[in-house]
């Protein structure tokens, strides 16, 4: 089956770095787009960032256009989102998807806190 784990969430400083991580089996990874998404205390989810299934495309939330990056490792089965100089503002749960994988699958979420 569809499995999808983040892991690198954490607490941060204002400016500080997270680069976070997602593992996927149970599909053929390589075949799919994928992208990042959050979700804040009190707020909707929001998507932050999406690559396609090769990763020669990317897309991103205007409020962390140039401070996040996407990547991917088809290789290795997976997903990364860089976040650089991190806000106040980032602080949320973040969740990586595969929407048409043969269904619509997310992962269980990491925190990041971002915090003096």
């Amino acid at each position: 089956q569809v499995q999808l784990v983040e892991s690198g969430g954490g607490l941060v400083q204002p400016g500080g770095s997270l680069r976070l991580s997602c593992a996927a089996s149970g599909f053929i990874f390589s075949a799919y787009a994928m992208s990042w998404y959050r979700q804040a205390p009190g707020k909707e989810r929001e998507l932050v960032a999406g690559i396609n299934s090769r990763g020669g495309s990317t897309n991103y939330a205007d409020s962390v256009k140039g401070r996040f990056t996407i990547s991917r490792d088809n290789a290795k089965n997976a997903l990364y989102l860089q976040m650089n100089n991190l806000k106040p503002e980032d602080t949320a749960v973040y969740y990586c998807r595969c929407q048409y994988c043969l269904g619509d699958y997310w992962g269980q979420g990491t925190q990041v806190t971002v915090s003096s």
